[in-house]
């Protein structure tokens, strides 16, 4: 696209000193345009400005977005992402982008996937630039509202995982391919990823996640600051509930046996999202 304008933008609060993403995407070869997003509440906001520079960070005003915003709950507390991530198309709009990537902080690895005989084995990246120039041509010609990278989560059973035997989900997390002529808007104190593409899946919208590239992040409740505070209080438990709330006829609660077994959201997609009906079907 000749006149694609593209930036990343980081959503942080409190870690200017654990920028896990930014050091990432420099590891990979990253060279175009980045900013960090902060909030007017955030304390740490001048050790932003005095590590990464003026012309890096943007600071919006936290209390004004959140009077637009849905939490799905009368808790006053502002300390959530909601905020930030809606704010996106704004700034994205703001700044003359046509295009953006948002990304969290605490991103410590993009890989691409490839099988390797019965194993599923991961490649560091390491000319990222034409990774994300990829994925904005497939944004743009597959007419979708936005694409994700993959968790490495979504690869538990390897080459036998969902993803990879699909190539994609109709879901989108942590890392955002967006148009700004494209919005769309989260909801809910947590979990606003995934009330978000039930949401508008269930809506019609494409969303989708493919199995090309995955990041690795560090674990929430082991990185200070952000959304730790939020989890340790809250837990998995009332974090999966806001998705029933948003779209109690897709998803529903249920334990996610682990090594440490933990209540869970569970996605029925098969009340999800619209299916498309085959032509041996036309009358």
């Amino acid at each position: 696209m000749e006149n694609r304008k593209f930036a990343v933008l980081i959503l942080s609060h409190g870690r200017a000193d654990h920028m896990y993403t930014l050091d990432t995407l420099h590891e990979c070869g990253y060279t175009g345009d980045w900013y960090i997003v902060v909030d007017n509440e955030d304390p740490t906001v001048p050790h932003y400005i005095e590590k990464f520079g003026e012309d890096h960070i943007i600071i919006f005003d936290k209390a004004e977005a959140a009077k637009k915003n849905d939490t799905c709950d009368i808790v006053k507390s502002k300390q959530i992402v909601l905020h930030a991530r809606n704010e996106c198309f704004r700034i994205a709009s703001e700044l003359g982008l046509t295009h953006f990537l948002e990304l969290d902080d605490d991103y410590v690895e993009f890989r691409t996937r490839y099988e390797d005989g019965d194993k599923l084995r991961a490649h560091k990246i390491k000319h990222i630039d034409d990774v994300i120039e990829a994925y904005l041509d497939f944004l743009d010609t597959s007419g979708a509202l936005t694409v994700a990278w993959a968790q490495g989560g979504d690869f538990i059973g390897g080459i036998g995982a969902y993803i990879w035997r699909h190539k994609y989900k109709r879901k989108a997390m942590n890392a955002f391919f967006c148009r700004t002529d494209r919005p769309f808007y989260f909801m809910g104190r947590i979990n606003e990823d995934v009330n978000m593409y039930c949401t508008y899946g269930q809506r019609g919208y494409l969303i989708l996640t493919t199995s090309d590239v995955v990041l690795n992040q560090v674990t929430t409740q082991a990185n200070a600051s952000g959304l730790t505070d939020v989890y340790l209080e809250l837990g998995t438990y009332v974090k999966s509930f806001y998705t029933v709330i948003t779209n109690p006829n897709c998803s529903k609660i249920m334990a996610m046996v682990t090594s440490n077994t933990r209540i869970h959201h569970m996605i029925q997609w098969e009340y999800c999202c619209p299916k498309i009906i085959s032509d041996r079907f036309k009358k």
